[in-house]
């Protein structure tokens, strides 16, 4: 009967959104992964608040009205995640404590390898708020509407925040900088910027 090639045609339509739109989770999850370690600094905790998104992103599908804004929308339930974990949480994590591991470095890449560890251990040392909002706008792209949208405050917030983020991060790396004798390497990185 018509009525039930309809049925057939909207479950086989239905499918095949649901699978397009695994396929595009898929391709957020590396992003999201970034960014939640950039927050946390754990990589298993990272994964975790990666996995219940996209748990939340699945179950909540329908709520998405514009494909275009899936990476804000992504984002914004990371950071909702990421606030539920710290509500729940009560230790928190010493950043002297924190370990950066990278496996297989070749010795070439040495020199680039301590400018990342500086500048990550900078970005570490910021409040969370500036810390979200600098790992969004410059690491992610996100523009100042998205990160607001994403953390829910207000653009001016966002603006501000990411001032006083970049203005601290620069006196950070240029005081690492001069205690550490004015290594060549960071100056690259100040002078790229």
């Amino acid at each position: 009967s018509l009525q039930e090639i309809a049925i057939g045609m909207n479950m086989i339509t239905t499918l095949c959104k649901h699978q397009q739109f695994r396929r595009t989770l898929a391709e957020y999850r590396g992003n999201l992964y970034r960014i939640a370690y950039s927050w946390c600094h754990n990589p298993a905790l990272a994964d975790d608040l990666v996995q219940e998104t996209l748990a939340k992103a699945l179950k909540n599908s329908g709520q998405l009205r514009d494909p275009k804004t899936t990476k804000a929308w992504l984002y914004r339930i990371l950071s909702n995640c990421w606030r539920d974990h710290l509500r729940r949480s009560k230790d928190t994590v010493d950043v002297d404590n924190v370990i950066l591991i990278e496996k297989d470095t070749p010795d070439s890449n040495h020199d680039r390898q301590q400018i990342v560890d500086r500048v990550r251990n900078a970005i570490a040392c910021l409040p969370m708020g500036q810390r979200q909002v600098i790992t969004l706008v410059d690491l992610e792209g996100c523009s100042y509407i998205e990160v607001a949208q994403i953390i829910d405050v207000p653009i001016g917030t966002v603006m501000s925040r990411l001032s006083r983020a970049r203005k601290a991060l620069k006196e950070r790396l240029l005081e690492a900088e001069v205690q550490g004798g004015g290594n060549s390497n960071v100056h690259r990185l100040r002078t790229a910027q």
